[in-house]
């Protein structure tokens, strides 16, 4: 029997299927062993040797695998094609003892074709990868562990910092600055109507110079200067230039193009994008079908592809478009030089399993299908010929008795669809059936009316999750499988929070004031961590460790040091008292030691906590923010009802006499104990609108009319 591990269930029930009654695949449900999280766990002084720990979890997982391991002929560890899937089977075959040169085994897509060719090429771990993740996890360690503590005692406890998170959160802190300093600059846009002399259909133009020069119009004495002119002008056609213009097609999808495309495309966020193709990657339970999976490897930043799925790419759109579609020669598009380009851009696995075919088949996994139809177009469209158009500019001439106006008419119709008949843009100007106008040279025009439209510029817009991973990869910060993660974190530890855009209709990212401060303190104290350019060439170097021309403890040695530098200075300049956060006092009293209660914010958002912390150690669940509304009174004291969430996220009702009154109830209390057992009533609206008090003991049951 031959053994294969691999880390997801998902993915270890699609190759199954694949592989015949003499395998056997077992998953190790991602890490079996990692730096434990109380503690910094990286022996500095010891050549930065990582002190790695069982999960407590995987222990019963890691029994199973050397019992496995035990059994088996042969065992292979299929983790995925990168450097932490290369980390993961390291650490597997460590901890189980499983040792040679044959034993790693990896794929770009989960097929049966290419499962069985990776099992007959084995080779042996790779610790150049192996090394370059372990750079990384340690870097990210020692960043975070020595970074979290400064800005949790200068600003506020429970904060965090890390290397790639703090630099992204000062590119979403930098865009609010710009957009609050902005300063509007008037312009005015203006277009006139004109018809030729022998039809009645009229084009809009836009004015575009004044006397020759290119002019922009920039208050309203210009603009009515220009309107009054052309009213009295002798409109004419000064120059006409017809072209053939061509759009080549997209490049297939990367990690980074296929979050923002699905973001923009289909309303996902960054995180549903990486959940959807996860599924898509390692394989979804088809009706009648079983476990299938559909697409390539999703963490990528290269765009190649391989030749035999180009030309099966070729021969479909062959048969379904004609050979015009196609293009004489397979298209090529280039990968970014900061790119690791492992693996191949993603594409469908099987090119024949249209989304057509699919859709009936997905119904209780429509996200998953609406995601693999975007990858497949984009796959099918990168393929073919590009677009080609018919093209017109006009010049137009109104030529007044003191000034002549410059007008430009634009024209686009599309002659032959190409990539566009399988993949929508999503430009904003797209008009197809557009007939141009036939102009002449010398030609005159009948003005109709002219329009001027007052504008004001505008900042470039709050980052988008698609956007953010955009500006990410463009600035060399991150990899593809950390970019989703990135901007999670930066979520969940409230430093950016999501909010529907007034005019875009988006949800864009806005800094919170815990994020602001906490961006201003590191950018103060460390600055180098927080230069993108810094942290873009740490990701070079990184891919240099990977590329087995540099050692990855030379790389820690290099950067320790100084950076240790800066946080013993950053301790020694002591708290600031304008960027700590203040606290705010609650209604709440402690019960322990009776003072009201202060909000501080933790990893899982906020709480109350009471502030003679460390003597009184109280903490309790932050109260529900709608207590406008009227949750009844106590039936004990009469005092106002509070409503309250659990740690389990389930709404509560207290007396807002607490610690005095101690009332408690799971319901809306009435404010009347039972006539008849003396217990709390509930309040229970009818259907018709009328409310009725009843017993909140089940044996007791009485129900009395409410009062009016």
């Amino acid at each position: 029997m031959k053994l294969i591990i691999v880390e997801s269930p998902h993915k270890a029930t699609t190759i199954g299927k694949y592989l015949g009654k003499d395998f056997k695949v077992i998953a190790s449900k991602g890490h079996v062993r990692d730096l434990p999280a109380n503690r910094t766990a990286v022996d500095i002084k010891n050549n930065f040797t990582p002190e790695y720990e069982i999960s407590p979890d995987k222990q019963a997982i890691i029994n199973h695998i050397k019992e496995e391991v035990k059994k088996a002929d042969s065992t292979y560890l299929a983790g995925d094609p990168d450097r932490e899937g290369e980390a993961i089977s390291w650490h597997i075959a460590e901890v189980c003892g499983i040792k040679g040169d044959d034993i790693r085994i990896e794929f770009n897509e989960i097929s049966k074709k290419a499962v069985e060719k990776a099992i007959q090429n084995p080779r042996a771990i790779n610790m150049d990868l192996v090394n370059a993740q372990q750079a990384r996890r340690v870097l990210d360690r020692i960043v975070g562990y020595e970074l979290s503590p400064i800005i949790s005692w200068k600003i506020t406890k429970g904060l965090s910092a890390g290397r790639v998170q703090s630099v992204a959160l000062k590119m979403i802190v930098d865009r609010e600055n710009l957009i609050r300093n902005f300063k509007p600059e008037e312009y005015w846009n203006i277009s006139a109507h004109i018809t030729k002399a022998t039809a009645s259909k009229s084009y809009k133009c836009d004015f575009v110079s004044l006397n020759g020069k290119k002019t922009k119009i920039n208050n309203k004495e210009k603009a009515d200067f220009v309107l009054e002119k052309a009213k009295g002008a002798k409109w004419s056609v000064e120059a006409v230039k017809r072209s053939e213009s061509f759009t080549k097609a997209p490049p297939p999808f990367t990690t980074s193009t296929m979050q923002q495309e699905a973001i923009r495309a289909l309303g996902f966020d960054a995180a549903q994008v990486t959940k959807y193709a996860q599924s898509l990657y390692e394989g979804i339970d088809i009706p009648e079908k079983g476990q299938i999976a559909f697409v390539t490897y999703i963490r990528t930043d290269s765009v190649r592809v391989s030749s035999d799925a180009q030309y099966a790419a070729l021969n479909m759109i062959k048969d379904v478009f004609g050979e015009d579609y196609a293009p004489k020669y397979p298209n090529k598009y280039e990968t970014k030089d900061s790119a690791q380009d492992a693996h191949e851009a993603i594409r469908p696995i099987n090119i024949n399993l249209t989304p057509e075919k699919l859709k009936p088949l997905m119904s209780k996994n429509i996200n998953e299908w609406k995601l693999y139809n975007l990858i497949y177009n984009r796959f099918l469209a990168s393929q073919m010929a590009p677009a080609r158009y018919d093209t017109l500019d006009v010049s137009i001439l109104a030529d007044s008795a003191d000034a002549k106006l410059g007008f430009k008419l634009k024209g686009k119709t599309c002659k032959f669809k190409g990539f566009t008949a399988v993949y929508d843009m999503g430009t904003e100007e797209k008009d197809e059936t557009k007939t141009l106008p036939n102009f002449q040279e010398g030609e005159d025009l009948v003005f109709k009316d002219i329009k001027a439209d007052q504008k004001f510029t505008k900042p470039d817009p709050r980052f988008t999750d698609g956007t953010i991973i955009k500006a990410m990869e463009d600035n060399g910060i991150g990899r593809p499988s950390t970019y989703e993660k990135t901007v999670s974190t930066l979520i969940f530890r409230k430093y950016v929070e999501k909010k529907k855009g007034a005019e875009s209709k988006k949800m864009e990212l806005v800094p919170t004031e815990l994020g602001e401060k906490v961006c201003e303190e590191l950018v103060e104290d460390f600055p180098k961590i927080m230069d993108v350019k810094f942290t873009a060439n740490m990701e070079k170097e990184l891919d240099t460790v990977a590329e087995g021309k540099l050692e990855w403890t030379k790389l820690l040695s290099n950067f320790y040091p100084s950076f240790h530098e800066t946080v013993e200075m950053a301790k020694m300049k002591g708290k600031d008292p304008t960027k700590q956060v203040s606290l705010e006092v609650s209604n709440v009293r402690c019960d322990k030691c009776g003072a009201m209660m202060v909000v501080r914010q933790g990893k899982f958002g906020k709480f109350l906590a009471c502030p003679n912390y460390p003597s009184c150690k109280n903490t309790k669940p932050m109260p529900s923010n709608d207590n406008s509304q009227d949750y009844g009174k106590c039936p004990h004291c009469g005092r106002a009802m509070i409503k309250r969430t659990s740690k389990a996220n389930k709404p509560y009702y207290t007396c807002s006499g607490y610690p005095d009154c101690k009332f408690i109830s799971w319901d809306i209390p009435a404010p009347i104990l039972c006539p008849k057992c003396k217990n709390a009533m509930r309040i229970v609206k009818s259907k018709d609108g009328s409310i009725k008090y009843v017993c909140s003991d089940a044996k007791c049951g009485n129900v009395v009319a409410a009062k009016e």
